[in-house]
This record gives structure tokens, sequence and C-alpha cells, in this order.
């Protein structure tokens, strides 16, 4: 890591916002890799040559913005950007292990019920038709990333006690694993709720994802709502001419 430069550029300016912005850039500019550990308030303060009352507000404001993240126990970290492929059907799970992260699941509720009209017609089934509703937010590292709301036809998933980290494993496992499917990938800004559950400020940036997909014979299999962290992820497509 490399030094810190920081100056005194604006009196107008509170003295815990210059520094954020100065390691902002500082982090943009490369002087910190993503993941890596911010130096101790004690060394900012030393370095910066201010309070660590003020060191640790920047901090704050950094850690609002989605560029640092504070692990329990650990210390403040650069926070990952996450590219997440677009144009493949994966898990969460999948693609979290595959970062080398270990995913995780906080449960809201896990129950059987009879399906919306919404639900009913997006899922293709009857309204008296069985489903398993899922309510869940998704941990990578420890770490709030998204929040998930599935609808899947009870037919689909007969066993819900067994259910773990990854529906599309339960899926797999009675024969159901989804191989094609859609999604819609819109901007928002988070709810006061949603807020609270991602840990970010109110009206952060979140991403809204709704994806319906289908086993081998056309069958749909899940309709899931999602709200995913938007100073976190990024949802890359690859590009062909055609």
């Amino acid at each position: 890591m490399r030094d810190i430069a920081w100056t005194r550029s604006d009196e107008g300016t509170p003295l815990y916002l210059q520094l954020a912005r100065s390691l902002r850039e500082h982090i943009s500019s490369g002087g910190i890799d993503p993941g890596s550990a911010l130096p101790s308030e004690r060394d900012l303060s030393e370095m910066a040559g201010l309070s660590r009352v003020t060191v640790r507000k920047g901090i704050e404001q950094l850690i609002e913005e989605g560029v640092l993240i504070r692990r329990q126990g650990s210390g403040t970290f650069v926070a990952r950007r996450i590219e997440a492929p677009g144009a493949k059907l994966s898990s969460f799970s999948d693609d979290t292990r595959s970062r080398g992260e270990d995913p995780g699941v906080v449960w809201i509720y896990k129950s059987y019920a009879q399906p919306t009209e919404e639900e009913a017609t997006a899922l293709d089934v009857s309204p008296t038709a069985k489903v398993a509703r899922l309510g869940r937010v998704r941990l990578a590292g420890g770490e709030p990333l998204a929040i998930e709301h599935a609808v899947i036809p009870a037919i689909f998933m007969p066993d819900l006690e067994s259910l773990g980290d990854s529906l599309y494993q339960a899926l797999e496992k009675h024969g159901f694993r989804p191989t094609s499917g859609t999604q819609r990938v819109r901007a928002s800004l988070a709810t006061p709720t949603e807020a609270g559950i991602l840990s970010v400020a109110q009206n952060s940036e979140v991403l809204r994802i709704d994806r319906r997909t289908r086993v081998p014979d056309g069958r749909i299999v899940e309709f899931t709502r999602s709200v995913y962290r938007g100073d976190r992820y990024e949802f890359v497509t690859e590009l062909n001419e055609v």
C-alpha cells in the first residue's frame, strides 16, 4: 500500500469529508487493493494529523457509500466490486464459492401457501396450486449482499426442511435444476427496511432483479424477485458481433 497523501484543500468543507475524499481518491487510484485492510484509525490519525474522532467519521462516510466495509473483529477493508455474469444462469451460492467466499443465508420465511394472482401467472400454475414461498437474506463472507423472495411450485420443492443455503442445489437434488430462464435488472433505491437488512444507508442504490427459470421440459420452476446492493454488484454481459 502506498502512503496516503493528505492535504487540507477546502476550508469550507469539514475535515472528515476532506479525509474521506482523499481516501476515496487513494483507493480509486490503486493505492489500496480491493479486499485489503485499511490502516488502523490510530495510524490514519498519525498520517493525516487529525483526531481519531475525525478519522472515524471519515471512515464511516466511506462505509456508508459502500467504498469500505467493516468486519466485526477483523477491521475495515476496501470493498470489492462483484462482477456477476449477466448471461449465465447460476446461483448466488455457486457465484460466491467461485470467488473463494463462503455463502450464507438468513431466513425471513419458508413456508407453503397458495400463490397470489401475480405468482400464479408468472409460474403458469393454477391459482389453487400449492407453492413454496421463500424469503431470505443472502450473505457472502458474513456480509449481507442481497434479499431474495422466491416462489416455487411445490411439486419441484417437496421438502423445505432439507433446503440449505442453495435453492438450485435443492432443486437439483429433486431432479429439477433450472437450465434456462430470463431476468430483468433495473436500478432503484433501497427502502428503509431493505437498507436496514443490507446494512446500507436509506435510499442507497440497489439493483432489483426479476428472474423466471425453467426446467428442460419448459415448465417454469422459479419466480424470484431480488434486491442486490448497488455499491457491490455489477452485472456484466459479453457482447458478440451478429
